[in-house]
């Protein structure tokens, strides 16, 4: 698309055009919604700063021109990073509600990117998960890429190949059929919040893997933590069973997951990854600072 010379409001108009896939862009290089939004902001600035008449495809220069954002932005996490990711990390979710299921909610469901990859893109190197998300999320050519990790053609070819290696090594399978989600998390929380502890074991993966995100402190105490093996999160999900009592099925990131909600706060999103029809992981975001920025639908199911 070409831009018309000197005329804001079709400039305006354009950007808009393009945020909503700007912000998938973004989300999925930084795992954080606030952070995306700052990302995109800081696109619409960089463009108010050039020649519009010099741009033949203003999707395409979005693109790359918020890529190379989040790539500043990534880089300069590590930097400040002493330490490798804290392994309780959860990536923001976005939650959606599970009606009405029409055209569009399909297509967004379609379009996910689960909490799951999120936490593996978390682990790349920031040159790679740019490559990566850019080729194969979104299918930038690689010699527009490579100008903006500052390598040929043929090095981001690989870093992506690298990246893409790790994604497919790491990231658990899980069933993309709701209805059998749906199943297995009502069983799921039946056994929560009924006290079976052996019926919580059989619908848990014995491998499964719980990943609790609450920041910090929670109530003066440290509460983030990962957990391996069916018996373990089972003992965690008895001990926050209340919260499973007042939790709603929702879509977090495209995948059903669980929203608690106690005195008109929320408390906690979980999603889930379920292969077999069994639940391989548990990824639960508790940080009360990063849950009240939260935007949800209507979640009445």
């Amino acid at each position: 698309m070409s831009v018309v010379d000197g005329d804001e409001d079709l400039l305006a108009r354009s950007f808009e055009e393009h945020r909503s896939h700007l912000e998938a862009v973004a989300y999925r290089m930084l795992g954080s919604l606030s952070e995306a939004e700052d990302a995109v902001q800081e696109a619409w600035l960089r463009l108010g700063r050039v020649d519009p008449g010099e741009i033949g495809n203003l999707g395409g220069w979005l693109t790359t021109v918020t890529g190379r954002i989040c790539l500043d932005m990534l880089r300069s996490r590590t930097a400040r990073r002493e330490q490798p990711i804290d392994e309780t990390f959860v990536p923001d979710p976005v939650v959606g509600s599970l009606s009405p299921a029409g055209p569009e909610q399909e297509a967004l469901h379609a379009d996910a990117v689960g909490v799951a990859m999120l936490v593996v893109l978390e682990r790349l190197e920031p040159d790679e998960r740019l490559a990566f998300v850019l080729h194969d999320m979104f299918a930038v050519p690689f010699d527009d890429i490579a100008p903006v990790v500052e390598r040929s053609a043929a090095a981001t070819r690989q870093l992506a190949s690298r990246a893409r290696r790790r994604v497919r090594d790491t990231t658990p399978r899980s069933d993309p059929d709701l209805g059998r989600q749906r199943k297995v998390l009502d069983a799921f929380m039946a056994a929560a919040r009924g006290g079976d502890f052996e019926a919580l074991v059989a619908v848990l993966h014995p491998d499964v893997v719980l990943r609790a995100d609450a920041g910090r402190v929670v109530r003066g105490l440290a509460v983030s933590k990962t957990l391996r093996g069916a018996k373990p999160v089972a003992e965690s999900a008895m001990m926050f069973a209340r919260y499973t009592a007042a939790a709603r099925i929702v879509l977090v990131n495209g995948a059903l997951g669980l929203l608690s909600v106690e005195e008109g706060r929320i408390r906690s999103v979980m999603s889930v990854t379920v292969t077999d029809h069994r639940i391989t992981g548990l990824y639960i975001l508790a940080d009360p600072s990063r849950l009240e920025r939260l935007t949800l639908p209507d979640t009445g199911n």
